[in-house]
């Protein structure tokens, strides 16, 4: 199982994260990280701070020549504004040039404040800020890495920015993911980026915030992940902690799960089939996943009983508009005088939606590993490969008869 800790402030000097459980033997290079870091920054509606800061990676330990060493992996990600922040956010005993003391609503600010009986609130937004996310990638893109060698793909796609949907499709694949990643909101319909563009820059003029959806998928992921045996296992639940855990993430559906609630229990379900033999490359695939049984719906999401189908497995979560406005309205109060007021501004985005699609990638992919660790077990990445294409093998075996029950 795979277990990763993150530290950092939003404008201290770097985020660190430690991961712990990733295989010997596993190729990872400061360029992949910094590839997939580069992608949290995509986005029409991002704020100025993604032109102004650069996330500079260094690989700390765990690495060797390229390559895992079986060892917990340190990650650095340095802030290169840090030189403007070294006096307010300095670690060494002093005071800052300016307290911040009406709190913000829909942020961390005044629970946090109450919380440690702190009278700043940037004591508490730095480590609440989503520019932790940055540290989550970079340990997400290990876990990608992982995934791959047993042919694991996950992609995420933007399928609502405001009021503006993307029309009902197939879902997408893999290979459409750098076309995804050109678009300016990650939308992979083109009609449908349009409004959203426009509707964001009504709400940038009107220096307001937008909140959308975003949808993930996985393909190749192995019958059998997670359990049915414990709360704590199930596949699906470890799949809504890890995609809530986003900042500002309000919800999370698995499959089709807010609209089956509306349907008669004959029609919210995945049918099962056997595999056409002439069914083409990606039934073969999918077959291949799921012990020969189809699904042709994903009205499930790919998880059955908390544990995979073999088929796509498939996730919505919704980004609430965000509550740091270019033009503060929100209504507040100052938590020294008492007094009603606004709160105060911080830099911000107009929406960070097709940012936060590439997170839940990263997400995704830390819950996955570790259940593919947990299931297929392994210290180094050959081990871990060669387990799990003996469980494959065994997939397409006929199951024995059950054991009789023995008396007495």
């Amino acid at each position: 199982m795979l277990r990763y800790l993150t530290a950092g402030e939003s404008h201290g000097r770097a985020l660190v994260v430690i991961l712990e459980g990733v295989p010997a033997g596993l190729p990872v290079t400061a360029e992949d990280i910094q590839r997939e870091l580069s992608r949290r920054r995509l986005g029409f509606g991002r704020g100025p701070r993604m032109r102004f800061e650069v996330d500079e990676v260094s690989l700390v330990g765990g690495i060797r020549h390229g390559r895992t060493l079986g060892a917990p992996i340190a990650i650095e990600i340095l802030n290169t504004e840090w030189p403007k922040w070294e006096e307010e956010m300095s670690p060494a005993p002093g005071m800052p040039s300016k307290v911040l003391t009406q709190p913000r609503p829909g942020h961390a600010d005044l629970s946090g404040m109450l919380k440690y009986g702190l009278n700043d609130a940037r004591d508490v937004l730095e480590r609440a800020s989503a520019r932790e996310t940055a540290a989550r990638v970079a340990a997400g893109t290990v876990a990608k890495l992982l995934l791959g060698k047993i042919g694991v793909d996950i992609l995420s796609h933007i399928v609502q920015m405001g009021s503006a949907k993307a029309a009902p499709g197939p879902l997408p694949r893999i290979e459409d993911l750098a076309r995804i990643d050109e678009s300016q909101v990650r939308c992979a319909d083109p009609e449908a980026e349009a409004r959203m563009v426009t509707a964001i820059k009504a709400a940038a003029k009107a220096g307001d915030s937008m909140g959308g959806v975003a949808e993930v998928v996985a393909y190749g992921v192995p019958v059998g992940l997670g359990s049915h045996v414990h709360w704590d296992r199930r596949l699906d639940a470890l799949l809504a902690q890890a995609l809530m855990s986003i900042q500002a993430i309000k919800a999370v559906e698995i499959g089709e799960g807010m609209e089956v609630a509306g349907l008669l229990g004959s029609e919210a379900h995945d049918a099962i089939r056997m595999a056409d033999p002439e069914g083409g490359a990606l039934e073969d695939a999918a077959s291949e996943m799921s012990g020969g049984y189809i699904r042709d719906t994903h009205r499930a999401g790919g998880i059955e009983g908390g544990m995979s189908t073999g088929a796509p497995i498939v996730a919505r979560l919704s980004m609430k508009p965000l509550a740091s406005l270019n033009r503060p309205t929100l209504g507040t109060v100052d938590v020294v005088t008492k007094e009603s007021t606004v709160s105060f501004k911080e830099r911000t985005d107009v929406t960070a939606v097709p940012a936060m699609g590439v997170v839940a990638e990263t997400m995704t992919a830390l819950v996955l590993a570790s259940e593919a660790l947990r299931k297929f077990g392994g210290d180094s990445v050959e081990e871990f490969t060669r387990n799990y294409s003996g469980y494959l093998a065994t997939l397409g075996a006929t199951p024995s008869a059950a054991s009789p029950a023995i008396d007495g």
